[in-house]
């Protein structure tokens, strides 16, 4: 009996060593199916990389901007202009590409008929340039944007990048990197001008309420007469005097009517002279307000910022009257009634 149960026990105890050899193969084999699996995801990531960047080249970018195609046109001429191509270089230590020109046309891209304006900015004898597909040797680099008018207040913007070899004339499609760089630098102009126009309408609307203001100032508080304004000027002397009202017992001797009409006249400014009239603090607060261009003269811009088309030139002292003013920049107007924009180290300093 006792070996019975003992043979039983020794049957058991070789029965759950032969499930746990079993286990441990079958365990084996799901790892090796399992490391299997993930040498061949590995191996298939490289590929499926491969197919997403060649998918990406020559898709370019198109994008809607919530401005006028007339002001967008303006930005983007500026940006054509500046000479520097982005997200593209020559040599590693090169952050951008520099010595492009504006152009109307390039033989690199076939001729736009979808609408809308075109401009291209078109750097020639590049070298090797970057994120462009299979490129190299040298050649012509060209970016094209098109603007297309979408309503009155919104345009759409495309954005385009080829590389042509000028030996082999093969073109090379940008990877997005040029596009998305322009387009960064056109954002950064566009944000710029909407808080120009800002400024400028705020400043509109503070000149109109100016005259109201001054003419809340100028009336007089009746009722038993007040003491002229800072910015009121004293009345002539035939003009009717206003009543003063008796002062209380114990405020000291009554203020006589003369006493209140030679009060000094104070000014809202610590600039202007106590007793000018309100002609004359006008036109010292105009005085403050305009400045002299410094030597060798400036370029009045048509935006602030460097890129921006030059409105015209001002000589060494030419003045101008300050309308807007950012860290930076000064919003102006000549004597001509010319707005635009100067660098404010460019102005003389009161």
């Amino acid at each position: 009996m006792d070996r019975w149960i003992g043979g039983r026990s020794c049957g058991l105890v070789s029965w759950a060593r032969d499930s746990r050899a079993a286990d441990d193969r079958r365990g084996w084999r799901a790892g090796v199916a399992l490391f299997s699996l993930l040498l061949f995801l590995i191996a298939a990531l490289p590929a499926a990389g491969r197919e997403k960047d060649k998918l990406a080249y020559g898709e370019g970018l198109i994008v809607g901007v919530p401005l006028a195609a007339s002001e967008v046109e303006q930005v983007v001429q500026d940006i054509a202009q500046n000479g520097i191509i982005r997200g593209t270089k020559e040599y590693n230590k090169d952050e951008f590409i520099s010595g492009a020109k504006a152009a109307t046309s390039s033989r690199v891209f076939p001729a736009w008929t979808e609408g809308g304006k075109v401009f291209y900015k078109v750097r020639e004898h590049a070298i090797d340039p970057r994120n462009f597909k299979d490129g190299g040797d040298v050649g012509t680099l060209v970016v094209r944007y098109v603007v297309q008018p979408q309503g009155e207040k919104n345009t759409v913007l495309h954005i385009d990048a080829l590389f042509e070899e000028d030996f082999r004339h093969v073109l090379h499609q940008s990877d997005g990197s040029v596009e998305n760089s322009e387009y960064k630098d056109i954002r950064e102009h566009v944000e710029a001008l909407q808080l120009m126009k800002k400024e400028n309408v705020e400043a509109e609307r503070e000149r109109q309420q100016q005259p109201a203001q001054d003419s809340t100032t100028r009336t007089e508080e009746s009722d038993g007469g007040a003491f002229p304004t800072p910015a009121q000027k004293p009345a002539p002397l035939q003009a009717a005097r206003p009543s003063v009202p008796e002062a209380p017992e114990g405020s000291g001797p009554p203020v006589s009517q003369s006493s209140a009409m030679e009060l000094p006249v104070q000014s809202v400014s610590n600039q202007v002279v106590e007793g000018q009239t309100q002609e004359e603090q006008v036109k010292e607060l105009r005085k403050q307000l305009e400045r002299l261009v410094k030597a060798p003269g400036a370029p009045l811009k048509s935006a602030p910022f460097h890129t921006a088309s030059t409105l015209q030139s001002l000589i060494p002292g030419t003045e101008v009257l300050i309308l807007i003013s950012t860290p930076y920049w000064y919003g102006v107007e000549t004597h001509e009634g010319q707005h635009g924009w100067i660098m404010r180290d460019q102005l003389e300093q009161p």
